[in-house]
C-alpha cells in the first residue's frame, strides 16, 4: 500500500480532457464516455474527483481549446489543478489537494497517454502514491508522422509496462473502468 502515512483514501484524477488536447485523439468519444461514467461512480461513492487542466503557449489559459470537453462537467466543489508541465505534480497544488483529502491512491484517466498521463503516473509513484491507470480511459493523438507508434500501440504499450511497475511499499496497476474499485 501507499508509503504516505495516514492516507488511505482514493481520488480519481481527470487529466487534460480539454477540447484541443483530446479533440483528435484515438477513440475520443469512447474514452470521454468512460471517464464520465467513472466520474459518476466516484461521486456516488464520495471519492474525490480532481480535475487537472493544462495550459501553455500552444494552449492558452481561458481559450476555447483550453476548456474541458462539453461532455464532462466539474462540480464547483471539486478541486481544479492548473498545470504547465506534463507531470501534474510539478509546480502545482496537486500534492496538497491530495494530502488534504487523505489520499494515498490515485486512479488516473485522461490525455495524452505519451506525455501527461505517463509523466503523472510516474510522478505519483515516486512520490509515494499507489497508482491505478485506467487502461480504457486514457488516450492520445496520432503522432506517427513524427516517428511515434500509432495511438493504439502507444496506449497498449503504456498499459503493458505500467502493469509491471513495482516500487517498495507502493502498487502500480492497470485495470479497465469496469474493474475500478473506489474505496
Amino acid at each position: 500500500m501507499t508509503t504516505l502515512e495516514g492516507r488511505s483514501a482514493t481520488a480519481l484524477l481527470v487529466i487534460d480532457v480539454q477540447n484541443d488536447v483530446i479533440g483528435g485523439a484515438h477513440r475520443r468519444d469512447e474514452v470521454v464516455a468512460t471517464i464520465r461514467e467513472l466520474v459518476g461512480r466516484a461521486r456516488e461513492k464520495g471519492v474525490p474527483v480532481v480535475w487537472i487542466q493544462h495550459s501553455d503557449e500552444n494552449l492558452p489559459y481561458g481559450s476555447d481549446g483550453w476548456q474541458y470537453v462539453p461532455e464532462l462537467s466539474r462540480d464547483e466543489a471539486e478541486p481544479l489543478v492548473p498545470k504547465e508541465y506534463a507531470d501534474a505534480f510539478e509546480e502545482t497544488s496537486l500534492e496538497s489537494v491530495l494530502a488534504d483529502a487523505g489520499v494515498g491512491r490515485i486512479v488516473v484517466t485522461g490525455s495524452q497517454t505519451d506525455e501527461c498521463i505517463r509523466s503523472t503516473i510516474h510522478g505519483g509513484l515516486v512520490r509515494g502514491y499507489d497508482v491505478t491507470l485506467v487502461g480504457d480511459a486514457h488516450t492520445t493523438e496520432d503522432l506517427s508522422e513524427w516517428g511515434a507508434p500509432a495511438p493504439d500501440l502507444v496506449i497498449a504499450h503504456t498499459n503493458l509496462y505500467w502493469s509491471n511497475q513495482r516500487a517498495p511499499g507502493r502498487t502500480a496497476e492497470v485495470v479497465d473502468a469496469a474493474e475500478v474499485v473506489f474505496g
